[in-house]
């Protein structure tokens, strides 16, 4: 009975601090360490044991200083050997394309089915067929694209718990969520490494145009939002868009059309518009990447950006190494005004002229940055902060770093206040307590699983809006429910992927939950 109540505290506690505090633990932490370790939980996934005598040792500011220059931090050795156990994480799109995808004997049997069907597959018809064809198949692929996506989980969870770099994490995991592709649409899955990799890892503390640009010449953004479809109706020229994918038509890869549900707010915009053009990317690109949705741009901005697009497209989308490519007899020539600026008809270059207006644009700025704040301050910023960090970001001409440590050295983030302020996300909570915990991961897919059973599956939001990061999103009863389940399991040892040895932290579980202990609920 003693070591089921040990456990059951331990795991409230889990719950209850979201965060690792060392072990053994004072009483009541010095205010130093209370600032540290808010720090480590904003700056990072939560600090694991030792971690808070470790910055104070080299010095909080030094720390802070260091993270924000994650050049300057040596990365931990053991990330790399366990991310080299991921078979698909470091493959470039030509060999996952290759290896991992179904054959193309495969897709023609999908054809041939889907000619023989009557009316759309349901989503069950879908999976069985993918299953049955995956094992048809089996010995000329190397692996199934499910692999691909649930090692691509793994990895995003192993750098979290495991990486020194833990600010440069948060940033890239805060841009991939801000340019939120979803990979389950069609050959997403295969792009999406890529996409983390080359586009959003180089630029993440760069300047915010060059980071807008590289997504939108992303084959992951452009088949994703669908813009690589997006053609000039008048265009004299019907060749196929995309190597081999019609304006409109169906797609090449698996059952189906590759549907993305509009958010309700857009469900009904659109209907009569004119065939070829797609508004998709142009509405998110103001309204979620860049102005805001009152950023003060009309339907007609969407229509006229759209039109600047056209001609964004993927070449060799099904040859096996899409790259993106301006097309210009699909590009609509004719001038257009956006924001209540002339840009004259050209080419590709319009499209690179919307993406520097909407980019040093004030209300840009202020959007950008007060999504900044509140990842790091809170769900509702103060408007002062707001309003310097926008100025940062205006005087640098976008620099990011500039603006994140605007925001992170500020008074407002380091006022007491401000502290476990913020509701964790699915994917904050897991890694916080395993690291909190000092689990050695033998399997962060187990990880994955439990945090997609907390309403967070990794990489697959499906509406371009990204995950949520306010408290609204995430407290539930069946959220916390969800969370109690995993703190239990883990602090029992029945996570399989993230064994607890209670023991090894020098104290008794009891003894470890009372240290582990906070008022904080679910809160970082």
């Amino acid at each position: 009975m003693k070591k089921k109540t040990a456990r059951a505290r331990l795991a409230a506690a889990i719950v209850a601090a979201g965060l690792a505090l060392p072990s053994p633990l004072p009483a009541a932490p010095a205010p130093d360490d209370a600032a540290i370790e808010h720090v480590l939980n904003r700056l990072g996934y939560g600090p694991r044991p030792g971690d808070v005598e470790a910055v104070r040792r080299i010095g909080l500011d030094r720390y802070v200083h260091q993270q924000l220059h994650p050049e300057q931090v040596p990365e931990n050795p053991e990330l790399a050997r366990r991310l080299r156990d991921l078979a698909t994480v470091s493959l470039d799109t030509e060999t996952l394309l290759a290896k991992y995808d179904l054959p193309r004997e495969a897709k023609r049997e999908i054809q041939k089915k889907r000619a023989e069907m009557t009316g759309e597959p349901s989503e069950e018809d879908t999976r069985r067929a993918r299953r049955e064809l995956a094992a048809k198949y089996r010995d000329q692929m190397d692996g199934t694209p499910r692999q691909v996506v649930e090692e691509l989980q793994a990895a995003k969870v192993l750098r979290a718990v495991h990486s020194s770099r833990q600010l440069d994490e948060v940033l890239v995991d805060f841009w991939l969520n801000h340019f939120n592709v979803f990979a389950n649409k069609g050959p997403v899955k295969f792009l999406v490494s890529g996409y983390e990799r080359d586009v959003i890892r180089p630029h993440a503390w760069g300047r915010f145009e060059d980071l807008l640009r590289a997504t939108a010449e992303s084959p992951a953004m452009l088949f994703y939002l669908d813009n690589y479809l997006s053609a000039d109706p008048s265009a004299s020229s019907r060749q196929r868009v995309g190597d081999g994918v019609r304006p409109g038509g169906r797609r090449g890869f698996g059952f189906g059309r590759s549907r993305m549900p509009r958010p309700e707010r857009t469900a009904n915009q659109g209907q009569g518009r004119r065939r070829g053009l797609n508004e998709n990317y142009a509405r998110e690109i103001m309204e979620l990447h860049t102005l805001g949705v009152d950023g003060g741009y009309t339907q007609q901005d969407v229509t006229e950006v759209a039109r600047c697009f056209t001609g964004w497209t993927i070449r060799d989308l099904r040859q096996g190494d899409p790259q993106f490519a301006f097309e210009a007899r699909l590009h609509d020539r004719g001038d257009k005004t956006v924001l209540g600026q002339t840009i004259k008809g050209g080419g590709k270059e319009e499209g690179d002229r919307v993406i520097h207006l909407l980019a040093t644009h004030p209300a840009t700025a202020r959007f950008v940055s007060y999504k900044l704040a509140r990842r790091f301050v809170a769900d509702e910023p103060p408007a002062a902060l707001v309003d310097r960090a926008a100025a940062t970001f205006l005087r640098t001409s976008g620099d990011v770093r500039a603006v994140v440590e605007t925001i992170v050295t500020s008074a407002e983030f380091q006022a007491p206040a401000t502290r476990q302020a913020k509701v964790k996300t699915p994917l904050e909570f897991v890694v916080s307590a395993v690291r909190a915990s000092g689990s050695d991961v033998v399997d962060a897919r187990v990880l994955a699983r439990r945090i997609a059973d907390m309403g967070m599956p990794l990489y697959l939001q499906q509406p371009p809006t990204g995950y949520k990061d306010t408290a609204d999103a995430w407290v539930s009863t069946s959220g916390l429910l969800a969370r109690m389940n995993f703190a239990v399991d883990l602090s029992s040892g029945r996570v399989s992927g993230a064994p607890v040895d209670v023991a090894s932290l020098g104290t008794t579980a009891e003894a470890q939950g009372q240290r582990l202990g906070s008022p904080a609920f679910q809160r970082r």
